[in-house]
């Protein structure tokens, strides 16, 4: 029965629901984004810039660009201080090492969200165990619209 209750507890950490996702995007404050990319880069540099306009602290991650601009870090292990989510712009073969980084961060993040597109169901699985709210395939940009601009 133990594992039953086990395995449902860990499912929940699986967010898909509407209110799920609001809740997130209103209690997270700050975000790491793995895949980061420079200015007129498309939807890795966008997103983050429209968070970051929001009012969330944006700390971008991403070893080609971390000896390129100074605000980037090129691992999550490299983050000076703890964030709320780790939001990632990776493929989807790309996100078990990710899972793997971020389950070794001295502070995991509370979430960590898959942008549009990408999706890992081990990679989920393992992180959900692990206590951390997961989201798959889904934009940040959209969903945070759709929350919190759409009701003004």
């Amino acid at each position: 029965m133990s594992d039953y209750h086990d395995d449902h507890h860990w499912r929940s950490r699986i967010v898909t629901e509407p209110e799920g996702l609001r809740q997130i995007l209103d209690e997270v404050r700050s975000i790491a984004v793995i895949g980061y990319k420079g200015p007129g880069k498309g939807p890795a540099h966008s997103v983050p810039g429209y968070m970051q306009e929001q009012g969330y602290t944006i700390l971008p991650v991403n070893p080609k660009l971390s000896d390129k601009l100074s605000n980037v870090v090129a691992t999550v292990n490299e983050l000076t201080e703890a964030v709320d989510m780790v939001n990632i712009f990776r493929r989807s073969d790309a996100i078990a090492a990710h899972a793997d980084e971020i389950l070794k961060m001295v502070s995991p993040p509370r979430v960590v969200w898959l942008q549009l597109g990408i999706r890992n169901d081990e990679a989920a699985t393992r992180l959900a165990r692990a206590g951390i709210l997961v989201v798959q395939d889904r934009c940040l940009l959209v969903e945070h619209r759709r929350f919190f601009i759409a009701s003004k």
